[in-house]
């Protein structure tokens, strides 16, 4: 078997079955299974699984398990040589699954390979991006690289220079597409479970950096990516889902000063972003509602990070 392709899914009924319909369309030259984690959905995407794709190794959770902890269930019963972790709301093109592992097969030294992710109007989605620094937390909390999206400097985090349109050594692959080496997952271990959702790539990469892999990019792949099609209805909680997670990381990987530093930088971030959301509130009385639950949220996210935020859980309760 060469790849075990895992998807995990949560209300994504419909763009799951788009998916799966480029998955089977697109994998060509490769031996390959597919395995999907329906993480407790109620919109009838196991019953669709079950019907129209009968090949599809299913595994049907009874509560959402959160992104890690679903991934490694697929990757507990995957046969392949590498795993593919996919996102539900992608739609795979032009055979990027055998060019990927064709890639990966020429560079043994990666862990980890990502490949050219773009919009539905295939305009380019900056995927790949650095580690979690103070300097790079700052830079994103700014904006500034909105403003400046060609500068090294004000862009670094997310690499808003970068067109992607050559071979690169990254720390991060955005989890929506990674193609993981079973090699170097035997060595380094699944992902992070302690990660409910956001940063549990970044977490995964940082590891198998530190044992002494490689993360490469490659432009010669490419699919098409929705993006945050699951968290969609969860808005304003994935704000600090987000957040959440990437302290995490730093509770983990950082010293605990950076870990405190970044704590009340994220309260800093929240509390410059309430009078804006509140101006809005006041004046705007199309989205009155949806710009209180940011006003709401945003005051939480001062809150918490002071405390010292350790736990994460799942976003239909209460961060």
């Amino acid at each position: 078997m060469d790849v075990s392709i895992v998807i995990v899914s949560w209300n994504t009924c419909d763009i799951l079955r788009d998916c799966l319909e480029s998955v089977y369309l697109e994998t060509k030259g490769v031996q390959s299974e597919v395995i999907v984690i329906d993480n407790g959905s109620s919109d009838g995407s196991a019953e669709m699984i079950k019907k129209e794709f009968s090949a599809v190794n299913l595994i049907v959770n009874e509560e959402n398990r959160g992104f890690a902890a679903a991934n490694n269930q697929g990757m507990a019963i995957a046969q392949g040589r590498y795993v593919l972790l996919l996102n539900s709301d992608t739609i795979v093109l032009n055979n990027v699954i055998s060019k990927t592992i064709s890639f990966a097969d020429n560079h043994p030294e990666a862990a980890v390979v990502g490949c050219r992710v773009m919009n539905p109007d295939k305009s380019l989605q900056p995927t790949c991006f650095m580690f979690p620094s103070i300097l790079n937390m700052l830079l994103s909390a700014s904006y500034l690289y909105k403003l400046f999206p060609k500068s090294k400097f004000f862009g670094r985090e997310q690499m808003t220079w970068w067109d992607r349109s050559d071979i690169r050594e990254v720390d991060v692959v955005t989890g929506c597409f990674m193609l993981v080496r079973q090699e170097a997952i035997k060595q380094v271990g699944t992902m992070d479970e302690q990660f409910f959702m956001y940063a549990d790539e970044t977490d995964w990469c940082y590891r198998f950096r530190q044992a002494g892999w490689k993360v490469l990019f490659t432009p010669d792949a490419e699919i098409i990516h929705l993006g945050g099609a699951s968290s969609k209805s969860l808005r304003a909680e994935m704000i600090l889902q987000t957040r959440a997670s990437i302290l995490l990381f730093f509770q983990k990987h950082r010293s605990t000063f950076s870990y405190r530093l970044a704590c009340l930088a994220f309260s800093m971030h929240a509390l410059i972003r309430i009078p804006y959301w509140l101006l809005r509130a006041i004046f705007e009385v199309k989205n009155r509602e949806s710009h209180w639950i940011r006003v709401k949220t945003y005051t939480s996210g001062i809150l918490k990070p002071l405390g010292g935020w350790r736990k994460l859980c799942h976003p239909s309760r209460q961060l």
